[in-house]
């Protein structure tokens, strides 16, 4: 009967240890999962920052590409054009562009939220043909581009965007500093934006939309663009609403 009580206390004690450390350990874990919730609240994105960061950083490698560009191709003023400024290009010659964005949303053609976005573009250009069409208002010249762009969702939620496409661009040979453009082009894009309009990383892109330069040297222009983006994945999964955006764009295009 001794011996019963001695094992009775000896298990008793050993529950009350076991009971203790679990209550430590059920406490640690609860304050773990508040750091976690702490953490997670603090490095929230908050949309005006996310902007703002995006515009320095976009704006930061823009000027050390412009710089270094400028260097490489400053000498060679007034080789890309046939004749005068806006006369028209001479064939073969090349363009590199970076210009930031900023995408007011649309829910169209089926999508049902508006995507609002920030994002950077960095275009690869060679001009296909020398001046066509030459006895018309319309005579210009043929480019094909390769567009990269990617950024960020920051409405109705966040979310990354990567993409790239060839693009087909027609520039007018105004005869002036102005030289109007549109391009028309499509391509792929990865991107976890959701919100029931997309279901998978990989889609499709097309885009397209008229645009400007103007001239500041013989060999760069500021340019501005408008683009219609159109992202879905042509019926590869479920949903597939698709995602539209009013894009504009501005930027600094160096010739050569």
């Amino acid at each position: 009967m001794r011996r019963f009580f001695g094992l009775q206390g000896y298990f008793a004690g050993r529950c009350q240890n076991a009971n203790v450390t679990y209550v430590a350990r059920k406490d640690k874990i609860s304050s773990s999962k508040n750091t976690c919730m702490k953490t997670q609240q603090a490095v929230a994105i908050n949309p005006v920052a996310a902007v703002l960061l995006g515009v320095c950083v976009g704006t930061a490698l823009s000027s050390a590409a412009a710089a270094q560009l400028e260097e490489s191709f400053g000498s060679s003023s007034g080789s890309v054009w046939q004749s005068d400024v806006g006369q028209g290009f001479r064939k073969g010659a090349n363009e590199f562009s970076m210009s930031l964005g900023f995408g007011l949303g649309v829910a169209a053609f089926g999508g049902r939220e508006r995507h609002d976005w920030g994002l950077g573009f960095a275009d690869y250009g060679w001009m296909l043909s020398g001046v066509v069409a030459k006895d018309h208002w319309y005579r210009g010249n043929w480019e094909l581009l390769r567009d990269l762009f990617g950024g960020f969702q920051y409405y109705p939620d966040h979310a990354f965007v990567v993409g790239a496409a060839p693009i087909l661009r027609y520039n007018l040979a105004t005869g002036t500093r102005w030289v109007p453009f549109f391009s028309l082009g499509g391509g792929v894009v990865g991107t976890d934006i959701r919100d029931g309009d997309l279901s998978t990383k990989f889609e499709f892109n097309l885009q397209g939309g008229p645009g400007v330069h103007y001239f500041l040297k013989e060999n760069l222009s500021l340019t501005f663009q408008y683009r219609f983006i159109h992202i879905s994945n042509a019926g590869l999964s479920s949903p597939n609403l698709g995602v539209n955006s009013n894009t504009l764009m501005a930027g600094l295009t160096w010739f050569f």
